[in-house]
């Protein structure tokens, strides 16, 4: 890897300000157009962690002190970010609230993977690839490094010495790279955003609409993946859905939004949306596709629209000739609200590979009783099978645990991550 954003060789130590100062493997059988992102590429040799044990523990203990006031630092990080450098403020949505939580969620994440090199050059590497959409420069890098360390030095106060400045630089440089040279890499192999069109919408209840829409150039994606799409009522607002389907050879993507409460993005496809509109996808990312599967029988998992990548990943397995046994468990809170059951069942009755059986938990009515979790332990074991979770992150967790509890191992467990693996911005 090459190391060329312009970062001094001993950066000074920022200094707290005065008290008065104002305040995110290897194809068998691939789709013509159903390639998985790139997610490995421009990978290092990681071979030796890129801190020390010592750097490490000296950051997750600034952490530690800095947590209480983890919400006004990301407040006077993004103040300061936009009085040193506001040309990089009309990369940033108008609104920040959803942002800062962004930034936190990534910072900390980052934290928990400063002992893992693999992990994270590859965390590292999904924001590089996906910060292309916001228009992110190398030339950015060095502000928000500068930025977020003087941040830390204000909240951490009289514990923040040169040495734990030291070992967030040089942590920042590492993270800094990985993603530029992720997104260069990037860049050379498809754009950053894909124009298309909406072709279909229908309301399906319950505040769910399906939306398909037709990119204007080709979108390799894969069955399982994830995909970041912003509307034209909420600019730079991006927001993350699965498609319900398997690469098509028309090249179109259906969506299965919910509305939900105080959600713009998803209001707004769900209540305003209509057909002729252009809406503006990002790369798909994601690693939780049928090409991560060892065995032959695959356990798949869905509560409310997480069907759609658990749909998706059926019908891929259609398109290859129904060489899995798939088990599929649909949640919800009562029959009304057993979201696509329909559909999945004229699929089972077409293909005798896909067994089905749906699961409510707030409602007796006749079949399963429960919730998912609690019916994957009565029906398991499932050692044997590679399993696919979509749904609430609450669930995802239970079953997750419910599983390996049952001999499930933890790497044959696949699922998105709970929180988009993305800040919003530079």
């Amino acid at each position: 890897m090459r190391f060329r954003i312009g970062r001094p060789t001993n950066p000074p130590t920022p200094t707290p300000p005065h008290a008065h100062t104002p305040p995110h493997p290897h194809p068998r059988d691939p789709a013509p157009h159903a390639v998985p992102a790139p997610d490995g590429a421009g990978r290092p040799d990681t071979a030796e962690p890129p801190l020390s044990a010592h750097e490490a523990a000296l950051i997750r203990a600034s952490v530690s002190v800095v947590e209480p006031f983890a919400a006004d630092m990301t407040v006077y990080f993004y103040a300061i970010l936009f009085a040193r450098y506001p040309e990089v403020r009309p990369l940033f949505p108008p609104g920040m609230d959803a942002q800062r939580g962004r930034l936190l969620r990534a910072l900390l994440r980052i934290v928990d993977l400063v002992d893992d090199p693999e992990g994270l050059v590859r965390f590292c590497g999904h924001l590089g690839r996906d910060h292309r959409k916001f228009g992110t420069l190398g030339a950015h890098f060095p502000a928000v490094g500068e930025c977020l360390l003087a941040s830390l030095a204000r909240y951490a106060g009289p514990a923040w010495t040169e040495e734990i400045a030291a070992s967030w630089t040089k942590a920042y440089g590492v993270v800094a790279d990985v993603m530029i040279d992720a997104a260069e890499r990037d860049e050379a192999q498809r754009p950053a955003v894909w124009p298309a069109t909406v072709v279909h919408k229908a309301l399906r209840g319950h505040g769910i609409a399906e939306i398909t829409v037709r990119p204007h150039m080709a979108y390799p994606y894969a069955a399982g993946q994830y995909v970041s799409l912003e509307t034209p009522w909420w600019p730079k607002h991006w927001r993350y859905y699965s498609p319900a389907n398997a690469p098509r050879q028309d090249g179109t993507l259906t969506f299965h939004v919910r509305a939900v409460a105080g959600g713009s993005v998803s209001d707004a496809l769900v209540h305003r949306c209509a057909v002729g509109d252009l809406l503006q996808l990002g790369a798909p990312m994601g690693d939780m596709v049928l090409d991560a599967a060892v065995h032959s029988d695959l356990l798949c998992v869905a509560g409310g629209t997480g069907l759609a990548p658990i749909r998706a990943i059926v019908e891929e397995v259609a398109r290859r000739g129904g060489r899995h046994q798939v088990d599929l468990f649909l949640g919800a809170r009562t029959g009304a609200e057993l979201y696509g059951v329909d559909d999945m069942l004229r699929m089972a009755q077409q293909h005798h590979w896909l067994s089905i059986r749906g699961a409510v938990s707030h409602e007796y009515i006749p079949g399963i009783r429960g919730s998912l979790p609690q019916v994957l332990a009565e029906y398991g074991p499932w050692y044997q099978h590679d399993v696919y979770l979509s749904g609430p992150a609450p669930m995802v967790v239970s079953a997750s645990e419910t599983l390996t509890q049952h001999g499930t191992l933890p790497d044959r467990i696949h699922h998105d991550p709970f929180e988009t693996p993305v800040l919003s911005a530079p």
